[in-house]
């Protein structure tokens, strides 16, 4: 049994919707356990001051990550170690050495100079707490999960080694183990060392991530050694390469951070609500966007070699309509059945009624957004197998700059105009809840992504025409389809709390489940009429036994 699945993930990718498929498959598995984790955290910790604490803490260990732990990433030193293991196996463990060697030192450096600078950081990084009875608390969690980004980060540089002797299935548990060890510090270890032990689970779970892949590559004799003397040419051209790409994913990671920055000044629990409401619309976002880019990638790399524009163009054509085939209904159904969702997900124990609306409200602006972040993720891919870094970074920045902007902007109006606040307020049918003042976040968010998306495809239409002619023909089909199923689903969701009246968690889930079921059908339907190609190529591509192919496992990209 355990041989023939481990062949069955050995075989050969067929095609770029088996490969999205599969890879949607691990990537809903780890969301799935993401979701157990943040359940287990809002039962237990509601939206409040100790889980503002929780996610506040991983604001700068994030930051080390994304911005030192990408340069040893696999999308950067995969093609790396294939030719040099190619060409001398020798000068291949040369420069895994070299290279490990330099992160190791620089990315510990790093971490014990923040762990003494914690303190004056965090007063900078997250006024909101500059003041506050939680600042100690704080300022020890942050110091143990600096333990992550080094964990991770070399978790990331074992990866390179496990994907080029193609051993995918080690890492793509790694990220599923990663979520085990926060699961297991929330349920063991915070009982025995109270909120400390949540984030040692965390550091728990970054260390799985690690070790999984460590047999493997010991058993390949390619394990890498501490060397003091370092060939810096090498590492700059790895550093050359990889900075545009760290820059790029710098520049949202800090907008996020400047958002929670600002969530740190409102009502206490405004961290919690906007992160739970993040990693909500992440999970569609990283079963669709992630999947296909990463699927596309090896693709579009290799047509870019052979100067093949024409099938270039034709992956991405393909990808940007299956990614908005599937996006659109999603982001509809999140919006309907917003708060069905929230409460079968995050409610009962200290996550109220409260709670789940506010959170409900956010994850609906959030989600609007999705299409838009799954997009830029797709061009941002065909950018890099192109080596054209320059051109995501601008952008990027751009948009990091305009969600900042935003963010400060809508959150004085929201206190200055009440016409503004009671706008959101009403819009969302959130009014006489209590801070509120959070919607303004994802609200600058969702703008400044959906800015990114647009500025991207016009720069790609522009490198590639006739991209946008056939994306918008799935656009129109996908939306027309997506606004009758979310009608019928809403229309549904009266119809089924007769039946399904709101008074326990096992109804609210039965009522949203129904409406939804209801309204994927008739869109469907729709789609059928429309003659959609794409429900079509669906079909074929569930056929074709997409499990058969190779796990490409998307690079781990926060912690």
């Amino acid at each position: 049994m355990v041989k023939r699945f481990l062949r069955i993930m050995g075989q050969e990718i067929r095609g770029l919707h088996e490969a999205a498929y599969l890879l949607a498959f691990f990537a809903l598995l780890s969301q799935i356990l993401g979701l157990v984790r943040d359940k287990l955290l809002a039962y237990s910790f509601g939206a409040g001051g100790i889980l503002d604490i929780y996610y506040a803490a991983f604001r700068i260990p994030d930051l080390i990550f994304v911005s030192v732990a990408s340069i040893v990433s696999a999308s950067v030193l995969l093609p790396f170690f294939i030719e040099r293991f190619n060409k001398d196996e020798d000068k291949g463990q040369k420069f895994i050495d070299n290279i490990f060697s330099a992160f190791f030192f620089s990315i510990i450096i790093i971490s014990i100079i923040v762990f003494f600078m914690a303190p004056w950081l965090i007063k900078i990084l997250l006024p909101g707490f500059a003041n506050s009875p939680e600042l100690l608390e704080l300022i020890i969690a942050t110091r143990i999960l600096l333990l992550s980004p080094i964990f991770l980060g070399i978790s990331n540089f074992f990866s390179s080694i496990t994907q080029m002797h193609k051993r995918f299935l080690v890492y793509a548990l790694s990220p599923i183990l990663y979520n085990l060890g926060i699961i297991t510090g929330i349920i063991f270890l915070y009982p025995i060392f109270g909120l400390y032990g949540l984030f040692w689970g965390v550091v728990f779970g970054s260390f799985l991530h690690m070790t999984i892949q460590v047999p493997f590559i010991i058993k390949s004799g390619i394990f890498p050694h501490l060397k003091f003397k370092i060939e810096w040419n090498l590492l700059f051209k790895v550093i050359f390469i990889s900075l545009p790409r760290t820059l790029t994913l710098s520049a949202n990671q800090l907008a996020s951070f400047f958002l929670i920055a600002l969530a740190s000044f409102m009502k206490a629990g405004s961290i919690s609500v906007f992160s739970l409401a993040f990693n909500l619309q992440s999970v569609p976002l990283s079963i669709i966007g992630v999947s296909y880019s990463s699927a596309i990638f090896p693709t579009l790399s290799k047509f870019f070699v052979e100067n093949n524009k024409k099938e270039f163009l034709g992956q991405m054509i393909d990808s940007a309509r299956h990614i908005v085939f599937w996006s659109i209904p999603i982001t509809v159904l999140f919006i309907v059945l917003r708060a069905q969702i929230v409460r079968t997900i995050y409610g009962a124990g200290n996550f109220d009624w409260a709670d789940t609306r506010l959170t409900a409200a956010v994850l609906a602006i959030f989600v609007v957004s999705v299409v838009g972040q799954s997009l830029i993720l797709l061009f941002v891919r065909a950018y890099y197998a192109e080596g054209k870094t320059k051109k995501p970074l601008f952008i990027n920045i751009i948009s990091g700059l305009i969600i900042v902007a935003l963010g400060y902007v809508f959150t004085k109006a929201f206190f200055a105009y009440p016409v503004f606040a009671y706008f959101l307020q009403e819009l969302l049918k959130v009014s006489g809840q209590l801070g509120t003042s959070v919607l303004v976040l994802p609200l600058a968010y969702s703008i400044g992504v959906l800015i990114n998306t647009y500025l991207h495809w016009h720069m790609f239409e522009k490198d590639y025409p006739g991209f946008t002619k056939p994306v918008v023909a799935t656009l129109f089909q996908s939306f027309s389809a997506s606004i009758i199923m979310g009608y019928t689903a809403f229309i549904f969701l009266r119809f089924f709390n007769i039946f399904f009246p709101l008074t326990k968690a096992w109804n609210v889930f039965l009522q949203g489940f129904f409406a939804g079921i209801v309204g994927i059908i008739i869109g469907t339907i729709v789609l059928i009429l429309l003659k959609n190609n794409e429900i079509k190529e669906v079909w074929s591509t569930l056929h074709n036994k997409f499990w058969k192919s190779n796990v490409i496992v998307p690079d781990q990209e926060s912690l």
